[in-house]
């Protein structure tokens, strides 16, 4: 079952570039009995690991703003070990019970993002280079060159944002895909394949602070659990890419969106009344 909740958040990973590891918690906790806490550890582990073999797979296709990928993370490097402090300051009930909230307010986002731009849905066929005609508001540009101008105000944004994503990323578990490309197109003039390729790095290093935090929280990982998550991720993330050019799409997001809604719903019945 490990191998098969991994393919599943691996899955969802690959196909969207955002939003697949927000599976990995309630799966673990629900599918797998892992207390809540140690499975924000054991998710951390596996969605950074799992990002971080997706993003040298990006790079290698010319397709990672490394540079921008780097600003982005040491903010939420710095921001996770916060992220995870504070989860350790509330019950874990507390915790499942504002996680299905999130939850919940990033499907009905994607549904919306789906229904009124649905060209925007479809990541994967999005061409990796700047947008034509991008709003005139956007911080981040790119030069002539084609290399993305990190100036002042855009290495200032790029840490802001950083920062918010690190800290949700510690004190949910989630890898924060889901957060991290719509900034990128908010701030940058990155397409959606670009940034969806440099999420998955910011993923891995955010992911790997989160953990180390948590090891020094005395936090429990098992790590056993954790590489069969991976191993499932991997074969999930590879599959999603290769079925991406077929599947990705604003139907795409609705079925990801209403399946988050539908155990976001179960969470909160089992934390409430069960």
């Amino acid at each position: 079952m490990s191998v098969l909740f991994g393919i599943i958040v691996g899955l969802a990973l690959g196909l969207t570039g955002g939003g697949g590891s927000i599976f990995a918690v309630p799966l673990l906790i629900y599918g797998l009995d892992v207390a809540p806490r140690s499975a924000v550890a054991v998710s951390l582990a596996a969605v950074a690991i799992t990002a971080a073999f997706g993003a040298v797979e990006s790079h290698l296709r010319g397709v990672l703003e490394v540079r921008a990928a780097l600003i982005f993370a040491v903010a939420g490097m710095l921001a996770a070990p916060l992220g995870v402090y504070l989860g350790g300051q509330v019950s874990e009930a507390v915790v499942v019970l504002l996680f299905a909230a999130l939850m919940l307010i990033v499907a009905v986002r994607m549904m919306l993002k789906a229904r009124r731009a649905p060209a925007e849905s479809a990541i994967v066929r999005a061409r990796p280079s700047a947008q034509a005609g991008a709003d005139p508001g956007t911080v981040c540009r790119y030069s002539t060159d084609g290399r993305l101008r990190l100036n002042a105000p855009c290495s200032a944004a790029l840490l802001l944002v950083g920062l918010v994503v690190g800290v949700l990323s510690g004190f949910f578990g989630v890898g924060g895909g889901f957060l991290i490309v719509p900034a990128l197109i908010l701030i940058t003039e990155m397409g959606m394949h670009r940034a969806v390729a440099t999420s998955l790095l910011v993923i891995a290093l955010i992911g790997l602070s989160g953990v180390i935090s948590a090891v020094f929280a005395g936090r429990d990982i098992d790590w056993a659990l954790t590489a069969l998550f991976v191993v499932g991720g991997l074969i999930g993330m590879f599959g999603g890419r290769a079925l991406a050019r077929y599947l990705a799409g604003a139907t795409l997001q609705i079925v990801f969106a209403v399946a988050m809604i539908a155990i976001a719903v179960f969470i909160g019945v089992a934390k409430l009344w069960l």
